[in-house]
């Protein structure tokens, strides 16, 4: 501990707040405050962690130390391979306190309902006083959104979006939206033409440097066992990076990411895609700054509305409905599983090692990287454990453990609610189920794959799609009553007796052989 003198507020921060520019250090009193952080490994083993995703964290805490150091913060840091370290986040802040003998503990609201009440049953046993504010790295407070939710029937993200639109004058012009649209999601999802995307713009990567050098060597050591390679890690880790990650997305592939920002090409996993994700996730970069930055490029007409406007909608509204929906219904959500999914997730989602080559290629990536787009999650991943019905709680641990960005806040909304549709409709009006040709139709990956997305039965019939029409089947009675999902069960009216028999079969035979690989 840096400051000899016996503090009178512990400031503790967690490994996704990791910036000083916050209200939070408003009344921070350096000749008496201390700045409490510390690396426990409990936190890269509550679920199976890529070590991607653990070097991200640690490396970036390390760097924000420094910063600290730099200045002039007094601060009490520890580090996960001191022999004085504990385990758990529990041991490792009661020891602190037990010895520093604080008179109150200051936190901003984590990003895990579980670390919270952690921190709560901790302070508390100590008989001290916790004081939790609001992080004003969000946009949207959790009061906001509740003011918001009150007395509506459905909330969807299309209303609360328009909101923070007027709220932060970010596309507007008097309470009214540029271009006579709010949105222009229609104009987003072009698929590359048959000889694929042609010369893409290689996104800025970072070699690690002596501190993230160190962190890759603690986390082999550490965590051989573990998810995941680090030969590739070259991911942002300090603010200065990621500003510029942020220019070089908006310089290089804004332009082209509102077209082709659901699509998919094999060996191809950064696309026109941004890579901020994380860094906005940890607060080395704010997303309000983001966001204006790329309304920026709108109006001096370096980049087109439709594709501004698609890239804010990820930020300003998607990623603060996200997190507002998981502080109003935790910890309940976690638990969530309307469609009574109850098998269990197959081993390839650990090694890759399946036929199916739109997964083999999502899931390798996301083993090499710790990242995979939005649509590899929704619609190839995650469309996958939707139709086979793998366990909601199985699945959110699974997209938790894997990527670099995930924190859970804005991971448990989008995989349990919007993917897995476990929460019966509170994140999204229907099941986002599709066909292996929805797969086809937007890359390539079916190319070389040995089985045809045009087929439901038969030896090279696509996995996805038996599951498909067997998903409709077990749920027709309950899809019936959705009205966005009409089409869709017309269709399975179509089929005979026959067919649906051989489909259930299919289905039945498949499941089978994963649980014997």
């Amino acid at each position: 501990m840096n400051n000899k003198n016996k503090s009178k507020t512990v400031f503790l921060v967690l490994g996704d707040q990791l910036t000083t520019e916050s209200t939070f250090f408003s009344d921070f009193n350096a000749a008496t405050d201390v700045v409490w952080m510390a690396e426990v490994k409990e936190e890269s083993t509550h679920v199976w962690t890529h070590k991607a995703r653990i070097v991200m964290f640690l490396s970036s805490m390390r760097h924000f130390k420094e910063e600290l150091k730099n200045k002039g913060y007094p601060f009490s840091y520890t580090e996960m391979n001191s022999k004085t370290a504990s385990s758990s986040l529990e041991a490792e802040l009661s020891k602190f306190l037990k010895s520093s003998k604080p008179t109150s503990v200051k936190i901003r609201k984590p990003g895990e309902h579980r670390v919270e009440e952690i921190l709560k049953k901790t302070v508390i046993n100590h008989g001290l006083k916790l004081e939790i504010t609001e992080d004003d790295h969000f946009l949207c407070t959790t009061g906001e959104f509740a003011l918001h939710a009150k007395d509506r029937k459905q909330l969807r993200m299309e209303y609360f979006y328009r909101e923070m639109r007027k709220k932060y004058k970010i596309l507007c012009n008097d309470n009214e939206p540029e271009g006579g649209d709010w949105n222009y999601d229609s104009e987003n999802r072009k698929s590359f033409p048959k000889d694929g995307p042609g010369l893409l713009p290689t996104p800025i990567t970072f070699q690690p440097d002596k501190i993230t050098k160190q962190v890759i060597k603690l986390v082999n050591e550490l965590f051989p066992d573990h998810p995941g390679d680090l030969d590739h890690f070259d991911w942002p880790v300090t603010s200065a990076q990621a500003e510029d990650t942020l220019k070089d997305f908006l310089d290089n592939r804004l332009v082209q990411f509102g077209d082709y920002q659901d699509a998919m090409w094999t060996n191809q996993p950064w696309l026109y895609h941004s890579r901020l994700a994380a860094a906005m996730n940890l607060h080395i970069l704010h997303p309000l700054k983001v966001i204006k930055e790329a309304e920026k490029y709108y109006k001096s007409g370096k980049a087109p509305l439709a594709a501004v406007e698609g890239f804010i909608r990820q930020i300003l509204g998607w990623r603060e409905y996200v997190r507002a929906i998981y502080w109003l219904f935790m910890p309940q959500y976690l638990e969530r599983n309307y469609l009574d999914a109850n098998h269990d997730l197959p081993n390839f989602f650990w090694t890759a090692k399946t036929d199916l080559n739109c997964l083999s290629q999502a899931i390798g990536q996301t083993l090499k990287h710790g990242y995979a787009h939005h649509i590899q999650r929704l619609m190839v991943t995650g469309l996958f454990c939707l139709l086979f019905g793998v366990k909601p709680r199985q699945v959110h641990e699974w997209y938790l453990a894997v990527y670099v960005d995930a924190v859970e806040w804005v991971e448990l909304p989008n995989s349990l609610g919007m993917s897995q549709y476990a929460d019966g409709g509170v994140m999204a009006s229907k099941p986002y189920i599709a066909s292996g040709k929805y797969i086809d139709r937007m890359g390539n990956y079916c190319k070389s794959c040995k089985y045809d997305p045009a087929k439901s039965v038969g030896v090279d019939a696509c996995p996805i799609t038996t599951m498909y029409w067997d998903f409709l089947m077990r749920h027709e009675k309950l899809l019936s009553s959705n009205p966005r999902m009409g089409m869709q069960v017309k269709n399975l009216q179509r089929l005979t007796e026959t067919t649906r028999n051989e489909i259930k079969s299919h289905a039945k035979k498949f499941r089978v052989s994963l649980k014997m690989a």
